[in-house]
């Protein structure tokens, strides 16, 4: 059989199993069994290839083929241009949670930045890697979270503190930066995810509770204790939750709130600035 005649088994396989983007996954799962690049591809697609690496890309189209995640399955994705290691303990780094780090990079320089609910540290790891703060630390209150995120700040060889913690409880001291995503999903939403989501990536990263917005009240309200005098709060939220979180942070005291969009025209972020005396 040829790399060609793989490739084409692999998307039909996938397409019957009702995998939304069949044709792309079929073809990741082919370049990472094999090593090579959609370049490479074209230039080897007759080649005859052994049994054991046919058998191997059988074996993971199965798997995918029960939605499990590609991310999962490679062990890896990309977010910000940089490599992230990621498994069934952590949330796969959205490309939408790319807009809150665009942000934080303008205004981090010699900053101190926390990132509440790290999860893999995706943000944490690619403001200390593409930006130029005093510090970065990153908490979450997951062991096997933290694993991921250390493993991750180390895949990418930059400094980042992280602290197991449930919320601020663990967290000393006061930052320039507070910026999280922390879990935003209704409860009664949660069945209602796409498979790969529902099944496989855990529920303490996606669970907001009832409303969706349990974790933003609880950060909001201990935030001022941990920023400084005009410090800023970043948070990645929900399409549907600007107007709420704007006034969360408002009725808090923080002034300043502004709401920005993902690429796809969504409202993705809402920042505000902590003064005393306001």
């Amino acid at each position: 059989m040829t790399l060609q005649q793989l490739l084409t088994e692999g998307k039909e396989y996938l397409r019957q199993c009702e995998i939304t983007d069949f044709e792309l996954d079929a073809c990741l799962l082919l370049f990472h069994v094999f090593g090579i690049d959609r370049g490479a591809y074209f230039l080897r697609q007759q080649e005859i290839v052994s049994q054991e690496k046919e058998e191997k890309y059988r074996t993971l189209l199965a798997k995918r083929g029960k939605h499990i995640p590609l991310q999962h399955i490679t062990g890896y994705t990309e977010f910000m241009g940089l490599d992230f290691h990621v498994n069934e303990h952590v949330l796969i780094p959205r490309q939408d949670t790319e807009t809150i780090v665009e942000e934080v990079l303008r205004s981090c320089e010699e900053k101190r930045v926390l990132d509440m609910c790290t999860g893999s540290g995706c943000i944490a790891v690619s403001i200390a890697k593409l930006g130029k703060p005093h510090s970065v630390t990153a908490v979450d209150v997951s062991d096997k979270a933290l694993q991921v995120a250390i493993e991750n700040a180390k895949i990418n060889h930059v400094p980042v503190d992280f602290i197991k913690s449930d919320l601020f409880e663990k967290c000393m001291g006061k930052f320039d930066i507070i910026v999280s995503n922390p879990p935003y999903i209704e409860t009664k939403e949660l069945e209602m995810l796409m498979p790969e989501v529902r099944d496989y990536e855990p529920r303490l990263a996606l669970d907001g509770k009832a409303d969706g917005l349990y974790f933003y009240r609880r950060i909001i309200e201990k935030a001022p204790d941990f920023l400084l005098d005009k410090g800023s709060i970043f948070f990645e939220i929900g399409y549907n939750q600007r107007e709420d979180v704007s006034l969360l942070l408002e009725k808090q005291g923080f002034s300043q709130i502004e709401c920005k969009k993902d690429l796809a025209g969504l409202d993705r972020m809402v920042s505000a600035v902590w003064k005393k005396g306001i």
